[in-house]
């Protein structure tokens, strides 16, 4: 079998979802920010909760799992963690909610400078796991 890739496509994964693929969908942003702008079947698991968390991916650990966040740099950076821990099938998904609100699904608001409660800079921010 042929590694998966670390980063995938928003319109990739738009094709997964289309084909009706069984993969996990990982919003690694927030709660704030998916309040804000989300994609429909995402699981939240924040980038800062994802070590106390990691067992609820479990169930997935044999298949695919994209992750996504805002740019696509937390996502990235969670893919590469979960894949060293054993998750091997991980990816990011590319340019973020950013990506998939301007080449998927416009009606996913993009993030305007400092919307309600999160400045450009924390919107931005991307600390490691």
């Amino acid at each position: 079998m042929t590694e998966d890739p670390l980063e995938i496509s928003a319109t990739q994964v738009k094709s997964l979802l289309d084909d009706g693929e069984e993969f996990l969908l990982v919003d690694c942003r927030e709660p704030l920010e998916a309040d804000y702008a989300s994609i429909t079947g995402s699981q939240l698991i924040p980038m800062s909760q994802l070590a106390e968390r990691v067992e609820e991916l479990e169930p997935s650990q044999e298949g695919r799992i994209v992750v996504h966040c805002h740019l696509g740099i937390r996502s990235m950076q969670v893919a590469h963690w979960l894949r060293q821990q054993g998750f091997a099938r991980a990816q990011s998904m590319a340019g973020g909610i950013e990506s998939w609100s301007q080449q998927v699904d416009a009606v996913v608001p993009r993030y305007e400078l400092g919307f309600e409660g999160l400045s450009p800079l924390e919107a931005a921010e991307d600390d490691p796991v």
